[in-house]
């Protein structure tokens, strides 16, 4: 099993510790010597302050963010949990993924999500109830940018009449797509349009707000994962998907202490239930403590779950 572990972009009440150029380089660097996959990031890049008054935060832009880890170091990869589709015209979304993987030598993990704040999507000129299907379409028209063929295609905002990308990814085909969300619809572009699944813990009670259903036990991602199953085999996929989850304790609603014992079970759990690939975010109230938090995940965790 794998791991992304995140980093703490959304701390701007210590921006000295977390948010500078200085601060991602060194988590990037301790993240990438202690054995990690990848580092990611999340994306808000307006939010409404009544959402910020209730537990809401801020965040970096992810491309620019990750394009400072990418620069301290040399295998990491850089993911983005999750990129909103539907906030940006697909072309230049694909423009700017493409630049990074390319410059980066092919280390871009696409973490994709439809959003869920109507504020933001207010606030930034976009149909809420669209959402879906722009994130649906804007993968589809990506993956065709990517090729650095001229293209043809009309969209619902969008005519493009002979128009070409270049350069391309450094990843042949793009970088992977994992497709954030708990919902049936997520599953199904999962299975139609991504290379991987990444729903989240999220206790049922926050489903109206997060506008996702809950996620609470093993048991209900058994659920899913047979639902996932199912709709593979309707619609003739053969490829696995990569299933990406977060380890108890570790998820954005409990990090308060890294318990080793307790995440090495909870992995190899997971890993039973069809978990294939770990993201964590670990606790750390300063920059140095979330660096031995790093080092100790690499020397304690990660060989013990590295065959899961």
């Amino acid at each position: 099993m794998k791991v992304s572990v995140g980093l703490p972009t959304h701390r701007i009440d210590k921006p000295w510790e977390f948010v500078t150029a200085a601060a991602i380089g060194d988590m990037s660097v301790t993240a990438e010597a202690a054995g990690f996959d990848a580092v990611f990031v999340t994306e808000h890049p307006f939010p409404a302050d009544d959402w910020l008054a209730h537990g809401g935060h801020h965040a970096l832009d992810p491309l620019v963010a990750l394009s400072f880890a990418a620069a301290a170091t040399r295998t990491l990869r850089l993911h983005t949990n999750l990129f909103v589709l539907a906030y940006r015209n697909p072309f230049v979304g694909a423009k700017g993924i493409a630049t990074l993987d390319a410059l980066s030598g092919g280390r871009v993990i696409l973490g994709v999500g439809s959003g869920y704040l109507e504020s933001e999507f207010s606030a930034l000129g976009v149909a809420f109830d669209e959402r879906n299907d722009l994130t649906d379409e804007a993968i589809v028209m990506m993956r065709q940018a990517w090729r650095g063929e001229s293209m043809v295609a009309t969209g619902r905002h969008f005519d493009v009449a002979g128009h070409t990308m270049l350069p391309t990814p450094g990843q042949a085909a793009g970088p992977p797509i994992w497709i954030g969300g708990n919902s049936k619809r997520a599953i199904r572009r999962a299975v139609e349009l991504g290379d991987g699944w990444s729903p989240m813990p999220s206790p049922a009670r926050f489903a109206r707000r997060l506008r996702t259903p809950g996620l609470e036990t093993l048991d209900d991602l058994r659920a899913r994962l047979e639902y996932a199953s199912e709709h593979a085999s309707t619609v003739g996929r053969r490829d696995p998907l990569e299933v990406v989850f977060m380890p108890l304790g570790l998820d954005m609603f409990h990090n308060a202490s890294l318990d080793v014992d307790a995440t090495i079970k909870s992995l190899a759990d997971l890993a039973g239930a069809g978990v294939t690939y770990a993201t964590v975010n670990l606790p750390g109230e300063t920059r140095g403590e979330l660096l031995e938090n790093l080092r100790a995940f690499g020397e304690h965790v990660l060989p013990a779950v590295a065959e899961l």
